[in-house]
């Protein structure tokens, strides 16, 4: 599987080479690749969760049942291959592991839930934004931010001396 991660990693550089003009080192075409494979993954949950959601829902559960259980799978995919292939997060110790896991819960709880809750009732109800458009509002917010949270906070390791 990392070989398809390092074609990702060199397909990103070779579009942002030619149409930004960066060079392929740079500190910013690394955050950059970084930035597009957390979208990767967060693509990857989206369909997870609705697959996850629908399997339910046809098996007779509840629907806000199913979305609890699609919403948790989609965490557990997105700690896996964040902390394996986005954030490179190596820490061996079982503490620091499920700490991530349960940051990483949390920053998409707070933004994936609560916020985008928030935003979609701000949209619709206050704003009156149609109900289809206001959940891709909510995106450009929360992306950035739950890439940020997941960066800095859920995969931050400890600087060993």
């Amino acid at each position: 599987m990392s070989q398809v991660w390092n074609f990702i990693d060199n397909a990103i550089e070779f579009f942002v080479v030619k149409i930004f003009h960066l060079k392929s080192d740079s500190s910013m075409m690394k955050k950059l690749q970084q930035f597009i494979k957390f979208g990767i993954v967060g693509l990857l949950n989206t369909l997870i969760s609705y697959f996850v959601y629908v399997v339910f829902v046809i098996l007779g559960a509840h629907y806000l049942f199913a979305s609890l259980v699609g919403f948790f799978a989609s965490v557990l995919n997105a700690y896996y291959w964040n902390s394996k292939y986005v954030f490179n997060f190596n820490s061996t110790e079982k503490y620091e592991k499920f700490k991530a896991l349960l940051k990483t819960f949390v920053s998409y709880a707070g933004t994936g839930l609560l916020l985008s809750n928030i935003l979609l009732a701000l949209w619709v109800e206050v704003i009156h934004i149609p109900e289809i458009i206001a959940p891709l509002i909510n995106l450009v917010i929360t992306i950035p931010l739950n890439f940020i949270l997941n960066k800095f906070w859920a995969y931050k390791q400890k600087i060993r001396k």
